[in-house]
């Protein structure tokens, strides 16, 4: 694949003499003029590429796009690239087009490329996905750059005039980098939502000085742990071990550990918040 396995410009790779208009055909096109390697998997990030090639190396780059680069994982591929720009507003397939102020200091450059800073990426995630995903990707935001909740309201105090502050000033509050995945996000919100206390993220739990293990979320009054357990807990023998000796350990100092997994997460989200508040009820908790 060598060159050709990140986004080009098809123009500039035949004027360069690296391909021939025959063989630039058997490229996979992701824009107008925008070409990979047909074997390459196109991921967020080089879809983010492709974006910025394709608008001429002068758009900005937001949004979905942005928190790639800034090292968020949990970014569905089939999400669009989305760009900030300002004049025509005319988009192409898989890619947004946004024509919100942007001032100087809100944008960075990464791979060479512009981009929008954490925190004004945060500010436009916040307000245009939908809620909770937008609770999602700001959780994984702020643990990846260390930005805090406080850094994106002091950057909307700047857009008094834009859309969705409404939406982001709910939003905010309920941001919590301590969860390490979307499925954690969801856990710790229905929670919440469920009636139940705040639970602490990346709860410690100790033996002595020496920490043990720590819980996905938690109440260290109460003693009470909640794990979600992704595929790789059940099918790798391992990982599976592990979480057995892990788990009687932590039982044994006293605490109550109750995993939930994507099924429960799905189909049955009334039954997790039932047995947390059950657990955390026998602990003594006013539940």
């Amino acid at each position: 694949m060598g060159d050709f396995d990140v986004p080009f410009l098809g123009t500039e790779a035949v004027t360069a003499g690296r391909l021939t208009q025959g063989q630039l055909r058997s490229f996979r096109r992701v824009h107008r003029g925008v070409y990979i390697d047909p074997k390459v998997s196109v991921t967020p990030i080089l879809r983010a590429q492709a974006a910025w090639l394709w608008s001429g190396r002068r758009g900005v780059l937001a949004g979905w796009s942005a928190a790639a680069l800034h090292g968020c994982k949990w970014i569905d591929t089939r999400a669009p690239a989305e760009l900030i720009r300002s004049g025509s507003r005319r988009a192409a397939a898989g890619l947004v087009i946004h024509g919100d102020t942007l001032l100087d200091d809100e944008v960075c450059r990464l791979d060479s490329m512009a981009v929008t800073t954490p925190a004004r990426t945060g500010f436009d995630l916040g307000r245009w996905l939908d809620p909770d995903d937008a609770i999602a990707q700001l959780d994984a935001l702020c643990r990846v750059t260390h930005l805090t909740p406080r850094d994106i309201h002091e950057l909307a105090e700047r857009h008094p005039r834009e859309r969705g502050l409404t939406q982001l000033g709910d939003v905010l509050p309920q941001v919590d980098p301590g969860a390490e995945s979307i499925p954690e996000t969801r856990v710790r919100l229905l929670l919440i939502r469920g009636g139940l206390p705040v639970p602490e993220t990346q709860v410690p739990i100790v033996d002595g000085s020496r920490i043990l293990a720590r819980a996905d979320m938690g109440w260290r009054r109460w003693r009470t742990a909640v794990e979600y357990d992704g595929i790789h807990h059940w099918t790798d023998e391992r990982q599976r071990t592990r979480d057995i000796e892990r788990y009687e350990a932590c039982e044994s100092l006293g605490w109550s550990m109750i995993r939930v997994n994507s099924e429960q997460l799905r189909r049955r989200p009334a039954s997790i918040v039932n047995r947390v508040r059950l657990r955390l009820r026998a602990a003594g908790a006013p539940v």
